[in-house]
């Protein structure tokens, strides 16, 4: 079985794929940037038991990582559990995307594994949006040419940077509303982060599609995703395995 992980600012996605490709375990945690190699591995070594996977069913790894700090340290616990060498997706590792920004080692390998996921899942042109710390969307076009993308704040820390900023205003968990027109402070500022953020997506895939020409598939991702997309007026496919399933595809290509 394939462990599949990917590790964001804020959070760390592991996956588990049987050989028929099928995703079978998928669990999200926190990214903690000061835990040791043994403490990753007794974690993971927990997931897997909660799901009743024995670590002897893991015979291979493939990780994401846009946090350097944690890469080696999730690297060794993967080979102190299971006794394998963990692949990291990235520059050299053979992908099947043709990146045309200006310099594709720049390119976060979270984005990368989302748009090999979209592109081999659902058609194209495609825009695939990722909502973790930051918000990005990337834009493949009608030949699966990875074009660019844009990179926003994400609903979480801009929030947070508005209750540093003022005397009053609460810490608030997101959920869906019940109506737009909060009737008090907490109400308020979800509405306000959640709906400014379903606008803005809802305005920049109109953007987008203007600027290609043609419409385009929306493909979502990530932690927010789930309680931003439901406001969007875009049909946006909700995607939560979505890179697993990218990992997933980059593992097997490159699979000796």
């Amino acid at each position: 079985m394939l462990l599949a992980v990917d590790i964001g600012n804020t959070n760390i996605v592991f996956g588990c794929v049987n050989d028929d490709d099928e995703i079978v375990l998928f669990e999200r945690v926190a990214t903690n940037q000061i835990a040791t190699s043994t403490e990753y591995a007794s974690l993971i070594k927990n997931i897997l038991e909660m799901n009743d996977f024995p670590p002897s069913s893991i015979t291979d790894a493939i990780m994401s990582s846009v946090v350097p700090s944690v890469t080696n340290t999730v690297k060794e616990a993967v080979y102190k559990l299971f006794g394998v060498d963990i692949m990291l997706a990235g520059p050299g590792v053979k992908t099947g995307l043709n990146i045309l920004i200006d310099n594709p080692r720049q390119l976060g390998s979270d984005q990368v594994v989302d748009a090999v996921a979209a592109i081999n899942n659902y058609p194209v042109p495609a825009i695939i949006i990722d909502m973790g710390t930051a918000t990005t969307m990337s834009v493949v076009d009608n030949k699966k040419n990875y074009l660019g993308g844009l990179i926003m704040t994400g609903m979480r820390v801009a929030t947070d940077a508005l209750i540093q900023r003022t005397a009053q205003l609460p810490k608030i968990d997101f959920e869906l509303p019940e109506s737009i027109i909060g009737t008090n402070t907490t109400d308020c500022m979800k509405n306000g982060a959640l709906y400014a953020n379903a606008c803005a997506i809802d305005g920049i895939i109109d953007r987008i599609e203007e600027k290609l020409g043609e419409k385009c598939t929306v493909v979502a991702t990530g932690g927010l995703a789930e309680v931003v997309v439901p406001l969007c007026r875009k049909k946006i496919h909700l995607d939560k395995d979505l890179l697993i399933k990218g990992l997933t595809i980059i593992y097997r290509k490159n699979q000796k």
